[in-house]
């Protein structure tokens, strides 16, 4: 049987197959960028291959239902709720990220926002559709990041990481961090 888009039989073990391991290898490809060309970052590639396998996954739970209105519904709400439940996990990510006022984790809750969004279209066999959304993704999140650093130096501004700490500031161990107030401490 061909791979196609739309309900597929619960014991087609090729296709089920084929979109499972294309789901792990995607997430796997997004997730290792953002391990490989960042530092301490918390969502790797384990996350985004268990983030798209599971919406991956939960796609494939309503296209095994005979096609009605009630299966075109079903998978309605259930694209809705990956994309809500990863939200939520994107989230998570910016908060445990964030500290002294500073918002980071934006680029990493997106990919892994968008890498559910690649799960998703596995599930619904639009293979050709995520192998597109994969290399785009990756031109993205490593090419716009080599395009940015050139234009910062044209602009005359230095990347946080070329900047370099003055002599006499020491660096903040792991308790001053702690010690200083959050933007969502009681205390404030």
């Amino acid at each position: 049987m061909a791979i196609q888009a739309g309900y597929i039989e619960a014991n087609d073990w090729l296709n089920l197959i084929f979109r499972v391991g294309l789901s792990v290898v995607i997430g796997g490809l997004i997730g290792f960028e953002r391990q490989w060309t960042g530092t301490n970052r918390s969502a790797g590639v384990r996350t985004h291959m268990v983030i798209s396998l599971g919406a991956t996954l939960f796609i494939l739970l309503p296209i095994q239902i005979p096609q009605d209105y009630s299966s075109v519904n079903a998978l309605s709400r259930t694209i809705q709720g990956i994309a809500t439940g990863v939200g939520f996990i994107g989230a998570g990510l910016i908060l445990q990220q964030s500290h002294r006022g500073k918002v980071k984790g934006l680029t990493s809750a997106a990919a892994i926002w968008a890498t559910a969004a690649l799960g998703t279209a596995i599930g619904l066999g639009y293979w050709q559709l995520a192998v597109v959304g994969t290399v785009a993704m990756l031109l993205v999140l490593s090419g716009v990041k080599q395009a940015k650093r050139p234009i910062a130096v044209r602009l005359g501004r230095a990347s946080s990481s070329s900047k370099k700490r003055s002599a006499d500031a020491p660096s903040p161990t792991p308790t001053d961090r702690r010690a200083h107030p959050s933007f969502f401490s009681q205390d404030n």
